[in-house]
C-alpha cells in the first residue's frame, strides 16, 4: 500500500540530490509541491497522497512517477 510517509520520504531524497541542503522540511516539501502549508499538514495527518500535486513535481524534476509511489526503477526519466 502506498504511504504518504514513504512517498514524502522520496521526494526529500529528490530534492536533496537536486539542492545543496542537509534537510528539507515540511514546508519545503509543500511549498514544492505548490500546496499551503496548513493543508500539507492535514493531509499529513490523514496519510492523503496529493496525486495532482505530485504529478507536476514529477514533470518537472523529470522524476518516474512509479518509482515515487511504488518503488519501481527507474528513478529519473530522461529528457527528450
Amino acid at each position: 500500500m502506498i504511504d504518504f510517509k514513504t512517498v514524502m520520504q522520496r521526494i526529500r531524497v529528490i530534492l536533496l540530490d537536486q539542492k545543496e541542503q542537509k534537510k528539507i522540511l515540511d514546508r519545503e516539501i509543500a511549498s514544492i509541491l505548490k500546496l499551503d502549508p496548513q493543508y500539507f499538514a492535514v493531509i499529513k495527518k490523514r496519510n492523503k497522497i496529493p496525486y495532482e500535486a505530485i504529478a507536476y513535481f514529477c514533470e518537472e524534476y523529470h522524476v518516474n512517477m512509479n518509482w515515487l509511489l511504488l518503488d519501481q526503477k527507474p528513478k529519473y526519466l530522461t529528457k527528450i
